[in-house]
């Protein structure tokens, strides 16, 4: 069932972005290697999240956002037919939530958009920003800059929100396509990250808060 999801995501060229690529043999790699193998290797996803001995907390966050960047990009476009201008003329997550697009640039005041219109801008957002060596810098010795972990914290509360979205408006497709299994673990994942270092607001979350059973948790 993956193999065929990711199949639907790369004939899809428009939803597939490039990776932000960590170069083998810098500390980066490494990092991203031990998380990928301990997470292939089934350990209780609470204990794959933590910070390994003597490793950065800044390091660590970096690899697991851009990580995260492209697992929830492929989700995504797994199940972008079924989220239309029509099907979804408003990003939100029920009838209780819902979000609004705002930069710093063609955005300035927060604007109603529609799903694919804020995951299209949402995407990019963090593309640019996971491209831009000020704020995430690949050369070894180079320090991240102050602000880092509050740029995570948007970059995640945001990608929090197409969980949300994909969750409470698009379950039905992805029980379809027999893409639950993955995207429960891989929200297990990002839940239990950003609970270990408290990255998002604990009132962001309220909308997957009562999910129905094995949904996740």
């Amino acid at each position: 069932a993956m193999a065929l999801c990711l199949k639907q995501v790369f004939n899809k060229d428009k939803t597939f972005r490039p990776r932000k690529k960590f170069e083998p043999g810098t500390q980066r790699f490494e990092l991203y290697k031990k998380a990928q193998a301990s997470l292939k290797s089934g350990l209780d996803l609470k204990a794959v999240v933590q910070l390994p001995p003597g490793e950065s907390i800044n390091d660590w966050i970096a690899v697991h956002v851009v990580d995260f960047f492209n697992r929830i990009n492929l989700i995504y476009g797994t199940m972008s037919e079924y989220c239309t201008e029509k099907s979804c003329p408003i990003m939100s997550g029920g009838l209780k939530y819902e979000y609004r697009w705002q930069d710093d640039s063609k955005y300035k005041k927060p604007t109603k958009l529609s799903a694919p219109q804020y995951m299209c801008m949402l995407m990019d957002w963090i593309e640019m920003l996971i491209n831009n060596e000020d704020i995430f810098p690949t050369r070894i010795g180079v320090p991240f800059p102050k602000q880092f972990q509050q740029v995570c914290t948007k970059i995640l509360t945001r990608l929090f929100r197409v969980f949300v979205h994909v969750y409470i408006h698009h379950f039905d497709s992805i029980i379809n396509m027999g893409a639950e299994a993955h995207v429960n673990t891989c929200y297990k994942h990002f839940y239990y990250f950003i609970r270990e270092f408290s990255l998002i607001d604990h009132r962001e979350l309220e909308p997957l808060v009562r999910m129905p059973q094995g949904w996740g948790g």
